[in-house]
Protein backbone atom coordinates (compact mmCIF):
# COMPACT_ATOMS: atom_id res chain seq x y z
CA UNK A 1 0.00 0.00 0.00
CA UNK A 2 1.17 3.13 -0.77
CA UNK A 3 1.65 5.95 1.99
CA UNK A 4 -0.46 9.16 1.15
CA UNK A 5 1.32 12.28 0.84
CA UNK A 6 1.24 14.46 4.06
CA UNK A 7 0.75 18.14 3.28
CA UNK A 8 3.79 20.20 4.93
CA UNK A 9 3.57 23.23 7.43
CA UNK A 10 6.47 24.99 8.49
CA UNK A 11 6.69 26.62 11.70
CA UNK A 12 8.66 30.10 10.97
CA UNK A 13 9.48 33.22 12.59
CA UNK A 14 10.42 35.86 10.03
CA UNK A 15 10.09 36.50 6.25
CA UNK A 16 13.48 34.12 5.87
CA UNK A 17 11.43 31.30 7.16
CA UNK A 18 8.76 31.78 4.75
CA UNK A 19 10.90 32.26 1.65
CA UNK A 20 12.75 28.39 2.92
CA UNK A 21 9.30 27.08 3.23
CA UNK A 22 8.58 28.60 -0.68
CA UNK A 23 11.93 26.72 -1.41
CA UNK A 24 10.55 23.42 -0.28
CA UNK A 25 7.98 23.48 -1.50
CA UNK A 26 5.85 23.62 1.74
CA UNK A 27 1.68 23.93 1.03
CA UNK A 28 1.71 26.44 4.54
CA UNK A 29 3.82 28.40 7.33
CA UNK A 30 2.83 28.38 10.99
CA UNK A 31 3.63 32.17 11.61
CA UNK A 32 4.62 33.14 15.59
CA UNK A 33 7.65 35.16 17.58
CA UNK A 34 9.10 33.46 20.31
CA UNK A 35 9.25 29.69 19.26
CA UNK A 36 11.08 28.85 22.52
CA UNK A 37 8.57 30.03 24.57
CA UNK A 38 6.21 27.39 22.44
CA UNK A 39 5.11 30.49 20.28
CA UNK A 40 3.39 34.06 20.37
CA UNK A 41 1.62 35.99 18.44
CA UNK A 42 3.96 37.68 16.37
CA UNK A 43 4.02 41.66 15.84
CA UNK A 44 1.80 43.42 13.06
CA UNK A 45 4.75 44.22 11.23
CA UNK A 46 5.88 40.58 10.73
CA UNK A 47 2.79 39.26 10.01
CA UNK A 48 2.14 41.86 7.24
CA UNK A 49 5.71 41.22 5.71
CA UNK A 50 5.45 37.21 5.78
CA UNK A 51 1.92 37.56 3.91
CA UNK A 52 3.42 40.01 1.14
CA UNK A 53 6.26 37.64 1.11
CA UNK A 54 3.86 34.29 0.71
CA UNK A 55 1.58 35.75 -1.66
CA UNK A 56 4.35 35.93 -4.20
CA UNK A 57 5.55 32.18 -3.19
CA UNK A 58 1.99 30.37 -3.21
CA UNK A 59 2.60 29.83 0.46
CA UNK A 60 -0.74 29.96 2.75
CA UNK A 61 -0.12 31.83 6.19
CA UNK A 62 -1.58 30.19 9.35
CA UNK A 63 -0.83 32.64 12.27
CA UNK A 64 -0.28 30.83 15.81
CA UNK A 65 -2.61 33.52 18.52
CA UNK A 66 -1.36 33.38 21.98
CA UNK A 67 -1.30 35.85 24.24
CA UNK A 68 1.68 34.57 26.69
CA UNK A 69 3.61 31.54 27.46
CA UNK A 70 2.43 28.64 30.13
CA UNK A 71 -0.97 27.21 29.97
CA UNK A 72 -3.92 27.57 27.49
CA UNK A 73 -6.65 29.08 30.32
CA UNK A 74 -7.27 32.44 29.65
CA UNK A 75 -9.10 35.07 31.52
CA UNK A 76 -11.39 37.93 30.05
CA UNK A 77 -8.50 40.22 29.11
CA UNK A 78 -6.43 37.69 27.26
CA UNK A 79 -9.43 35.77 25.58
CA UNK A 80 -10.18 39.60 24.45
CA UNK A 81 -6.92 40.11 23.27
CA UNK A 82 -6.44 36.84 21.48
CA UNK A 83 -10.16 37.30 20.17
CA UNK A 84 -8.73 40.62 18.56
CA UNK A 85 -5.65 39.26 17.18
CA UNK A 86 -7.56 36.59 15.15
CA UNK A 87 -9.44 39.21 13.70
CA UNK A 88 -6.47 41.35 12.61
CA UNK A 89 -4.46 38.32 11.45
CA UNK A 90 -7.16 37.64 9.03
CA UNK A 91 -8.07 41.10 8.14
CA UNK A 92 -4.49 41.42 7.09
CA UNK A 93 -4.81 38.80 5.18
CA UNK A 94 -3.58 35.34 6.27
CA UNK A 95 -5.46 32.30 5.38
CA UNK A 96 -6.25 31.25 8.81
CA UNK A 97 -5.20 30.89 12.66
CA UNK A 98 -4.05 28.56 14.84
CA UNK A 99 -5.90 28.63 18.77
CA UNK A 100 -6.81 26.76 21.25
CA UNK A 101 -8.04 27.74 25.13
CA UNK A 102 -9.52 24.80 27.85
CA UNK A 103 -11.31 25.73 30.99
CA UNK A 104 -10.26 25.61 34.68
CA UNK A 105 -10.34 21.46 35.02
CA UNK A 106 -8.30 20.86 31.41
CA UNK A 107 -10.58 20.54 29.01
CA UNK A 108 -11.24 22.50 25.34
CA UNK A 109 -12.93 25.68 26.52
CA UNK A 110 -16.06 25.13 24.02
CA UNK A 111 -17.36 28.76 23.94
CA UNK A 112 -13.82 30.21 24.46
CA UNK A 113 -13.30 28.11 20.82
CA UNK A 114 -16.67 29.36 19.10
CA UNK A 115 -15.79 32.88 19.94
CA UNK A 116 -12.24 32.86 18.62
CA UNK A 117 -13.83 30.28 15.43
CA UNK A 118 -16.42 33.05 15.11
CA UNK A 119 -14.06 35.54 15.35
CA UNK A 120 -11.84 34.61 11.86
CA UNK A 121 -15.18 34.21 10.00
CA UNK A 122 -14.83 31.78 6.95
CA UNK A 123 -10.72 31.38 7.42
CA UNK A 124 -9.58 28.04 8.83
CA UNK A 125 -8.87 27.71 12.53
CA UNK A 126 -6.37 25.01 14.21
CA UNK A 127 -6.75 23.56 17.00
CA UNK A 128 -2.79 23.58 18.37
CA UNK A 129 -1.16 21.23 20.86
CA UNK A 130 -3.20 22.53 23.64
CA UNK A 131 -4.85 19.41 22.85
CA UNK A 132 -2.13 17.21 23.82
CA UNK A 133 -2.18 18.36 27.64
CA UNK A 134 -6.16 17.49 27.33
CA UNK A 135 -6.54 14.48 29.25
CA UNK A 136 -8.07 12.86 25.87
CA UNK A 137 -7.00 13.94 23.28
CA UNK A 138 -8.50 11.73 20.88
CA UNK A 139 -11.89 13.03 22.46
CA UNK A 140 -10.69 16.79 22.24
CA UNK A 141 -10.34 16.12 18.36
CA UNK A 142 -13.96 15.21 18.41
CA UNK A 143 -15.43 18.31 20.14
CA UNK A 144 -13.04 20.13 17.55
CA UNK A 145 -14.62 18.60 14.87
CA UNK A 146 -18.26 19.56 16.69
CA UNK A 147 -17.31 23.29 15.96
CA UNK A 148 -16.19 22.80 12.60
CA UNK A 149 -12.40 23.32 13.08
CA UNK A 150 -10.52 22.78 10.14
CA UNK A 151 -7.42 21.14 12.04
CA UNK A 152 -5.90 20.00 14.84
CA UNK A 153 -1.77 20.16 15.50
CA UNK A 154 -1.00 17.29 17.46
CA UNK A 155 1.62 15.03 18.93
CA UNK A 156 -0.62 12.50 20.11
CA UNK A 157 -0.30 13.54 23.27
CA UNK A 158 3.33 12.84 23.51
CA UNK A 159 6.71 15.04 24.23
CA UNK A 160 7.51 13.89 20.42
CA UNK A 161 4.93 13.16 18.00
CA UNK A 162 6.78 9.76 17.16
CA UNK A 163 6.18 8.86 20.39
CA UNK A 164 2.69 9.18 20.04
CA UNK A 165 2.00 7.53 16.90
CA UNK A 166 -0.35 4.92 18.30
CA UNK A 167 -2.38 7.64 19.29
CA UNK A 168 -2.14 9.87 16.24
CA UNK A 169 -3.57 7.03 14.31
CA UNK A 170 -6.44 6.93 16.73
CA UNK A 171 -7.16 10.19 15.71
CA UNK A 172 -7.03 10.07 11.91
CA UNK A 173 -9.79 6.75 12.55
CA UNK A 174 -11.59 9.23 15.08
CA UNK A 175 -11.28 12.37 12.44
CA UNK A 176 -12.85 10.05 9.71
CA UNK A 177 -12.21 13.06 7.27
CA UNK A 178 -14.24 15.65 9.27
CA UNK A 179 -11.66 16.93 10.66
CA UNK A 180 -7.62 17.49 9.12
CA UNK A 181 -4.94 15.34 11.95
CA UNK A 182 -1.60 17.03 11.44
CA UNK A 183 1.57 16.00 13.31
CA UNK A 184 4.00 17.81 14.58
CA UNK A 185 6.55 18.12 17.66
CA UNK A 186 9.89 16.69 16.88
CA UNK A 187 9.28 15.91 13.08
CA UNK A 188 12.84 15.18 11.47
CA UNK A 189 13.67 13.73 8.64
CA UNK A 190 14.00 9.79 11.02
CA UNK A 191 10.28 10.29 12.28
CA UNK A 192 8.74 11.80 8.85
CA UNK A 193 8.57 8.86 7.27
CA UNK A 194 6.61 6.72 9.96
CA UNK A 195 4.94 9.99 11.08
CA UNK A 196 3.21 9.86 6.87
CA UNK A 197 2.65 6.59 7.38
CA UNK A 198 0.14 6.82 10.56
CA UNK A 199 -2.61 8.59 7.73
CA UNK A 200 -1.83 12.12 9.30
CA UNK A 201 -2.82 15.04 6.69
CA UNK A 202 -0.03 16.84 7.49
CA UNK A 203 3.59 17.16 8.68
CA UNK A 204 3.93 20.23 10.87
CA UNK A 205 7.97 21.26 11.87
CA UNK A 206 10.18 24.35 12.54
CA UNK A 207 13.63 23.10 10.76
CA UNK A 208 15.53 25.08 13.13
CA UNK A 209 18.82 25.99 14.06
CA UNK A 210 20.37 28.30 16.80
CA UNK A 211 22.65 31.00 15.84
CA UNK A 212 24.82 31.61 18.28
CA UNK A 213 26.39 35.40 18.44
CA UNK A 214 29.95 35.55 20.14
CA UNK A 215 31.98 38.28 21.22
CA UNK A 216 30.87 41.80 22.13
CA UNK A 217 31.11 43.70 25.68
CA UNK A 218 28.58 42.41 28.37
CA UNK A 219 26.68 45.18 29.81
CA UNK A 220 25.25 44.04 32.79
CA UNK A 221 21.86 42.96 32.97
CA UNK A 222 21.12 44.61 28.94
CA UNK A 223 23.06 41.21 28.15
CA UNK A 224 21.17 38.56 30.36
CA UNK A 225 19.54 36.10 28.08
CA UNK A 226 22.00 36.93 25.21
CA UNK A 227 23.32 34.70 23.33
CA UNK A 228 21.85 33.23 20.37
CA UNK A 229 18.53 33.24 18.43
CA UNK A 230 16.33 30.24 16.38
CA UNK A 231 16.22 30.70 12.76
CA UNK A 232 14.34 28.35 9.97
CA UNK A 233 17.29 25.87 8.26
CA UNK A 234 17.25 25.39 5.01
CA UNK A 235 19.28 22.37 4.70
CA UNK A 236 17.43 20.63 7.76
CA UNK A 237 13.99 21.65 6.00
CA UNK A 238 15.17 19.91 2.51
CA UNK A 239 16.17 16.76 4.18
CA UNK A 240 13.00 16.16 5.68
CA UNK A 241 11.41 16.69 2.58
CA UNK A 242 14.19 14.40 0.86
CA UNK A 243 12.88 11.79 3.25
CA UNK A 244 9.25 11.65 2.78
CA UNK A 245 10.87 10.95 -1.27
CA UNK A 246 9.71 14.77 -2.82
Amino acid sequence: MTTRMPALEIAVQDTAGVRVAGAVGARRIELAQALPLGGLTPSPATLELAIETARDLGVEVHVLVRPRPGGFHYDADELAVTERDVQRAIDAGAHGVVVGALDAAGALDLAAMVRLRDAAGAASVTLHRAIDVTADPVATLAAARSLGLRRVLTSGGASAAIDGVETLRAMVAEAAGGIEVMAGSGVDAASAVALAASGVDALHFSAKRTVREEGGVRMGSAADGVGGYEVTDLETARAIVAALGR
